[in-house]
């Protein structure tokens, strides 16, 4: 059974949920009941100007752009990330095809190892 909350002035309100198992999960529940208290005061009037502020500039385009930048430089470092791999497994490609060129032209393997 969900134990409810109870105000001062003695109203039930939401149910409260379990505590989270994991830190991202008790993140997200913060950041839940962050936003539901700042709506909450915004619809009572009672928000501060700090507040009023964050979610105008939160829905502002400039603001949308950013994330959108944001975006595409992470796919941009992943597909560098990726290209740097790819490449190194192409190295190492390349030397075995190397090492058998030499082994099937007659060199011994001692001669292409560096010995």
């Amino acid at each position: 059974m969900v134990a409810k909350r109870v105000d001062a002035g003695g109203n039930n309100s939401k149910p409260r949920t379990p505590p989270a198992t994991t830190p991202e999960a008790r993140e997200h529940q913060m950041v839940s009941l962050a936003f539901d208290l700042a709506q909450k005061q915004m619809e009572e009037g009672t928000a501060s100007a700090a507040v009023i502020v964050h979610f105008l500039k939160f829905g502002s385009s400039r603001n949308k752009l950013e994330e959108e930048k944001l975006r595409k430089e992470n796919l941009l470092t992943q597909s560098r990330v990726d290209q740097i791999s790819s490449s190194s497994q192409n190295t190492e490609l390349y030397q075995d095809v190397m090492k058998m060129m030499k082994i099937y032209t007659g060199e011994e393997p001692e001669q292409f190892d560096g010995e």
